[in-house]
């Protein structure tokens, strides 16, 4: 662990960003009550069933997009640890979207979930162990399916049905919002 992550750690809240398009979960640190976050790790998913898109019903293997929780901390998985998600959320409800079970976990099989690996995991969870030690309540777990600010996802959404396509503008607020929590202006 860098020695940047370690000044944080007696501190430390963290934001989670997964974009599914670069297999990608970011892992940002920011000490208590501090302005900004600090990109501490990018950590790759190692293996995404689905396509772009939102999770819609259980079985679809598809990943969700949107903003989510980590409800459950699970040191007995069958993935080695698992972080669970909160998903369904309000939204995923309201729009009628069903599943359950989706976790960032070890290992690299995935019927929907974000899987890390075992030593990716244990990084995320220890961190994650001690911001809620440090009293961090709601670990947020931003998902998206691409970068906003690196390419038009208009061209991304033309291919897809309207439903897709009004999810995704409705993710393109929450991405401008995260960026400014990221960068402290918020």
């Amino acid at each position: 662990m860098s020695q940047q992550i370690e000044d944080h750690l007696p501190y430390i809240q963290i934001l989670l960003l997964a974009i599914k398009e670069e297999d990608i979960l970011e892992v940002y640190l920011r000490k208590a009550a501090s302005a900004g976050y600090m990109l501490a790790a990018q950590l790759p998913i190692l293996t995404r069933s689905g396509k772009l898109g939102p999770k819609r019903q259980e079985g679809d293997l598809q990943v969700p997009e949107g903003l989510y929780r980590i409800n459950r901390f699970n040191p007995k998985s069958k993935y080695h640890l698992s972080l669970g998600l909160d998903y369904p959320n309000a939204y995923d409800q309201e729009k009628g979207y069903t599943g359950s079970d989706i976790f960032i976990h070890g290992g690299t099989e995935t019927k929907g979930c974000l899987p890390l690996g075992d030593d990716g995991i244990e990084f995320l969870y220890g961190l994650a162990e001690i911001a809620r030690k440090n009293g961090q309540k709601a670990i947020p777990v931003y998902i998206f399916p691409f970068r906003y600010s690196n390419c038009n996802w208009q061209q991304f959404a033309a291919s897809r049905d309207l439903e897709t396509q009004t999810h995704w503008n409705y993710l393109a607020d929450i991405w401008q919002e995260v960026q400014a929590g990221i960068n402290g202006s918020l």
